[in-house]
């Protein structure tokens, strides 16, 4: 482990309140690589200096980037930024926030995106139920609406997995993981879900594990307050979770409230390197074989 991420694993422990270690396996001169397994390259954040965004993460040894899509239009702007630089693959599907401006049918599209030699995987989608309307002065039924619309893309989503051969990338927020199982349920082993930026305590994430499925940690794993996801890192085995950064939110400390980019899988893979009490090289070799598992076109 080079003397610089010791440095960053000492200024990280001051976060998390743990103590800088030495692995029993270090030996001068290995070095550990990563994937940023869900991030939004598309979004506006970034159009300025996508190049440079890219660079850097291949300076801070993040070999691969995942870039999502969020509705027909996102997903294609993901598959042009793959086809641009060759570390980037894409997910293509219509998130569930946006669920109410879908078609009634969003497979035959999806169906054709998904062809691309790139696309690696569908999604992000899923169930939302933290701003439903009636939280914004809106109705019940309204409430009812969007939930109905969400659950009917989602297994849309879903059906075009299992046809496809590709797992899917979840999003399930607010109280409606339950529903999020019950609606994969029916697709599930052939399908696999990665339930992304994993907040919940290790009962749930033994239950995704149980459907064969895994989950994935962003840099609120680096927050004072986020003694949970720790808690629940630290309950799941290697093999079955990934990193990713969500860019461009959630920038781990030391970033936090600033814009996030792929490059900080590097602060992200240092905190859940101590979580797991293990060294980056086993952390490395452990989250990128399931990412390469996973995402089954990922090269």
């Amino acid at each position: 482990m080079p003397r610089r991420a010791l440095v960053g694993l000492a200024r990280h422990s001051l976060f998390l309140g743990l103590a800088v270690y030495l692995p029993a396996s270090y030996r001068p001169g290995m070095s550990a690589v990563f994937y940023d397994t869900h991030a939004h390259l598309d979004y506006p954040d970034f159009a300025a200096e996508l190049p440079e965004i890219v660079q850097r993460a291949a300076t801070a040894g993040i070999e691969r980037l995942v870039t999502i899509g969020t509705d027909l239009e996102s997903s294609r702007k993901a598959i042009a930024l793959a086809e641009r630089f060759p570390a980037v693959y894409a997910v293509v599907g219509w998130h569930p926030n946006d669920a109410l401006a879908a078609p009634d049918d969003i497979r035959p599209e999806l169906h054709e995106l998904a062809k691309h030699p790139k696309v690696v995987a569908i999604g992000e989608t899923g169930l939302d139920y933290y701003r439903l309307p009636s939280a914004n002065c809106g109705s019940i039924a309204e409430d009812e609406v969007l939930k109905k619309k969400q659950a009917e893309i989602f297994k849309q989503q879903l059906q075009v997995a299992d046809e496809a051969g590709l797992n899917v990338v979840i999003h399930t927020r607010g109280d409606c993981f339950e529903q999020t199982l019950e609606i994969m349920q029916p697709f599930t082993p052939k399908v696999r879900g990665v339930f992304h930026c994993f907040v919940n305590e290790p009962a749930y994430m033994q239950r995704v594990l149980a459907m064969n499925s895994i989950v994935s940690f962003t840099g609120i794993l680096t927050f004072k307050n986020a003694q949970t996801v720790r808690d629940t890192l630290a309950a799941t085995p290697m093999g079955s979770f990934m990193l990713e950064t969500d860019s461009p939110f959630l920038a781990p400390v030391p970033y936090r409230g600033k814009r996030c980019e792929p490059a900080y899988v590097k602060e992200i893979s240092e905190a859940a390197a101590q979580v797991k009490n293990c060294s980056l090289e086993e952390l490395s070799a452990a989250t990128c074989k399931t990412a390469k598992t996973f995402f089954c076109r990922l090269n």
